[in-house]
């Protein structure tokens, strides 16, 4: 599979080399063009449109007679820059800073916007691969900000401020509603075709550039209008820069053709996913075997080895378990611990084949909470806590570990085949996500925002807590601090038990099933 990203960067590498399209002859020379800009701008500041401050570091960058590049300064000092050049360009081209060919660099407005206003105020997450994404905005209706902040069409916008990986980004407004811009963003209006000047600002000899002159400092970096006027670029002709900014366009309609197909393929492997899985959890995924023993009998022998363990003290008694079962009338109902009876009809939204049956997770199990422990606890002698963020693409993953030096109970440690399950996280998405314990050779504890479940069943009950129907049981659940699946959640989640062959079985069909899948996936990546 074409990687979109690195096909993106090479266009945008050759176009800024002057290697994307032919060279003409006929085109008017590049020192033309920038003789003309000089003289616009000087005129400007005559007419008061710019101040003699906006164009105090302009400068010329020629080619001397021993074919090394100078630069020509305002008071006229001429400086050699050879070692500043970072590539060779075609004959007619010229190097240039962005200043000299820009029209000041003014930041955006520091004023508070609102949901609400006369005009839209673009803020660097509106600066997305080059263009404006306009699904989140904000407003302004402040005269003096929108007289004085007005985008035009072609205007680039440069973010001067963000983390390490963002700060540069650039993107071309193109006019779509109006807008103004916020103070985090630096506005690029140039005499320069804004298709050609945008490849150069997304390419990543501009990252390379922002990355060298960038302050970082605690999770944010910066750049400042100074350094990015002094920012050096090769320029072709007029009529180049039209030829190379209308070729970018076709190969990027392209590469965004290539891209949403790439993205419709991840759907559709994802709902496949999620298909193989309702039907799995449903019956329909493999056939039944008449021969199989009945899930009531797996149920039943479930029962009695708890009930093993409650008397030799290893588990305690859930005071919660209720037991699910069918009445005379068809119907399921529930009976609490308390002798209460609930009809459970409206939980159960399909019906299970013969020989299944419906349970409670706790009937079948059994669920902890992980350990709470303190900054202070941290120590890489001490024992392994599995977090979120050790699950990964449905599997252990262990390259990013905490040790943690303090009491822990038997219960807090994993088992073999038990499965971890992140029970909260700030990101609903995740919720959920779970994973099998494999062998350890030391004592492994897990965290408190997750929870173990342990079950004879684990390999069925994995497939089952990763479906859209088990997810329905938390979806609606999330308190306002933070997204969670309890422990009572985990409990009493109902959930359609075939027996113990059969869930082999669709084990087996949707491990060779998934395995296809990711092989697409990972094709796509």
């Amino acid at each position: 599979m074409i990687d979109t990203k690195a096909l993106r960067e090479k266009i945008l590498d050759l176009a800024i080399r002057g290697k994307l399209v032919p060279q003409d002859s006929n085109d008017e020379p590049t020192s033309v063009l920038l003789e003309r800009i000089r003289a616009q701008k000087q005129q400007m500041v005559k007419e008061g449109k710019l101040k003699a401050k906006d164009i105090k570091n302009d400068t010329i960058i020629f080619k001397g007679e021993d074919n090394l590049h100078y630069e020509q300064f305002q008071d006229g000092t001429v400086k050699c820059i050879e070692d500043e050049i970072p590539f060779e360009v075609p004959e007619g081209w010229a190097w240039t800073r962005l200043c000299s060919v820009s029209y000041d660099l003014p930041y955006g407005t520091s004023k508070k916007s609102s949901t609400n206003g006369k005009i839209a105020v673009l803020r660097m997450g509106n600066l997305q691969n080059g263009e404006i994404d306009y699904s989140d905005l904000v407003y302004s209706s402040d005269e003096e900000d929108i007289k004085k902040y007005y985008l035009i069409r072609g205007d680039l916008l440069f973010n001067r401020t963000n983390s390490i990986e963002l700060v540069g980004k650039t993107s071309v407004y193109r006019g779509d509603i109006p807008a103004i811009y916020a103070g985090y963003l630096i506005r690029i209006r140039s005499s320069l075709n804004y298709e050609y000047l945008n490849a150069v600002m997304n390419s990543s000899y501009a990252r390379e550039y922002c990355t060298s002159v960038r302050t970082d400092a605690v999770n944010q970096s910066n750049i400042n209008a100074t350094k990015l006027g002094h920012f050096l670029i090769a320029i072709p002709s007029k009529s180049e820069q039209k030829r190379i900014g209308e070729k970018i366009s076709e190969s990027i309609k392209v590469i965004n053709i290539i891209e949403q197909e790439k993205l419709d393929l991840q759907t559709m492997a994802t709902n496949v996913k999620s298909k193989i899985l309702d039907l799995a959890i449903r019956g329909k995924l493999v056939p039944q075997d008449p021969n199989d023993e009945p899930a009531s009998v797996l149920l039943e022998r479930i029962r009695a080895e708890k009930e093993e363990l409650i008397k030799q003290g290893k588990i305690k008694r859930d005071k919660k378990e209720s037991v699910i079962f069918k009445g005379e009338d068809n119907s399921y109902y529930e009976k609490l611990p308390n002798g209460k009876v609930n009809c459970i009809d409206e939980q159960l939204p399909f019906e299970l084949p013969d020989g299944w049956k419906w349970c409670n997770l706790s009937m079948i199990g059994t669920t902890n909470i992980g350990l709470t422990y303190h900054p202070a606890d941290i120590d890489t002698q001490g024992i392994i806590v599995l977090r979120s963020c050790n699950i990964v693409n449905d599997e252990i993953n262990l390259t990013d570990l905490v040790h943690v030096k303090t009491s822990i109970r038997e219960n807090q440690f994993v088992k073999k085949d038990d499965i971890l399950i992140c029970a909260r996280n700030g990101s609903c998405s995740l919720v959920g996500k779970c994973a099998l314990i494999p062998e350890f050779d030391e004592k492994v504890s897990f965290g408190a925002f997750m929870a173990v479940y342990r079950t004879p069943c684990f390999n069925y009950i994995v497939h089952f807590l990763r479906s859209n129907f088990f997810r329905s049981v938390f979806d609606d659940s999330n308190s306002t601090a933070i997204n969670q699946l309890t422990q009572d959640m985990l409990k009493r989640a109902v959930v359609p038990l075939p027996s113990l062959e059969e869930q082999l079985r669709i084990v087996d069909k949707t491990t060779e099933l998934f395995k296809r899948l990711n092989c697409i996936e990972e094709s796509l990546s």
